[in-house]
């Protein structure tokens, strides 16, 4: 039995389609991979490659097929990291309410790195994604302004932007908040307030200066004097975490205020090398089960996950490119028995 065109009923092959369509072998397959726009291969040979190896059941993949559609219903989504549960959650939920909304979901990690962030969005432009939600980027403005020459919209959420819609938490707030909790824990436990420290995170990163401005609003809040020598920013890893506390004077009573889980696991080894000091109080900026489970820990901000993506789907079901001001979702204060 053969199909239309004289192709026998095995799979067809690249040749057998190129001589249906009386075109090169090399132009069809940059039609079935996606390439043949660099080629410069038209549209209308494009259409009729792609029709014909779908008559004669040629699998053809996604990106090709997209040349059929109005639409694509692809979203897509940059995160800077999966190893920690705040960002993890994101890409999970982000998953389950896009599908549910009918699309497909397509994430890529860039590891805060910016020209990895960059590729990531064009290569999700290739694939024509509608839209883009550009999470944790460290130039998110040169994303959008990317997405807005090819009719792309984009949204940010973790950090904000200028040049299109931000979805993120109201650090300044959680962190006021979970630094009233610590001195709170803290004093009790000690009979006096003891000197507080500030520790992870990186200088000029927006949510870092917004936790540390909310830190020291209750400082001051309390009376006790702001002690710049006591904040220690050197990134959000672990080793690094662990190297700026191994080379600080922190005293047997001490109260620690930690930006973010990653951070946390610096602390959390600083403290085993040290058993002298069990007596250190510390509240973190995120949550995290396991990190809820340590004696030291007084308390823990939760961001809340959920309340931002349903806030970023509202953006997106509203349509257009919304104005560019940041939305900002109240933190959640888990304190700790």
């Amino acid at each position: 039995m053969t199909r239309k065109g004289g192709v026998s009923s095995k799979r067809p092959t690249i040749y057998d389609l190129a001589r249906i369509a009386g075109a090169s072998p090399s132009a069809v397959s940059s039609i079935l991979n996606g390439s043949w726009e660099k080629r410069r291969i038209s549209a209308a040979t494009a259409k009729r490659v792609i029709r014909i190896a779908q008559e004669q059941g040629y699998a053809v993949n996604r990106q090709a097929s997209l040349l059929r559609r109005d639409r694509s219903h692809i979203i897509g989504m940059i995160v800077p990291k999966y190893d920690n549960r705040y960002f993890g959650a994101i890409a999970e939920q982000f998953e389950t309410m896009a599908r549910a909304k009918g699309l497909f979901p397509v994430i890529t990690c860039t590891q805060r790195d910016p020209e990895l962030e960059f590729e990531a969005a064009r290569e999700l432009l290739s694939y024509q994604a509608e839209t883009l939600v550009v999470t944790g980027a460290t130039d998110p403005d040169r994303i959008s302004e990317l997405c807005a020459a090819s009719g792309v919209r984009t949204i940010n959420l973790d950090l904000p932007g200028s040049k299109a819609p931000s979805i993120l938490s109201d650090n300044f707030g959680g962190a006021k908040d979970l630094t009233r909790l610590i001195l709170k824990r803290a004093t009790e436990a000690f009979g006096a307030a003891p000197p507080l420290w500030f520790v992870g995170g990186r200088q000029h990163d927006h949510n870092s200066m917004e936790r540390l401005r909310g830190f020291r609003a209750a400082c001051d809040e309390s009376g006790q004097p702001f002690a710049p020598q006591r904040v220690l920013m050197p990134g959000y890893s672990p080793q690094k975490a662990f190297a700026a506390m191994e080379g600080a004077e922190i005293p047997q009573q001490a109260a620690i205020f930690v930006n973010s889980t990653i951070a946390l696991e610096g602390v959390v080894r600083w403290l085993n090398q040290h058993p002298s000091l069990k007596a250190v109080r510390f509240g973190c900026f995120d949550w995290d089960p396991f990190a809820a489970l340590l004696p030291q820990n007084v308390g823990m901000t939760e961001q809340d996950v959920t309340g931002m993506l349903a806030e970023l789907f509202r953006v997106i079901d509203a349509g257009g490119q919304s104005s560019t001001a940041a939305i900002k979702l109240p933190c959640i204060l888990r304190p700790l028995p």
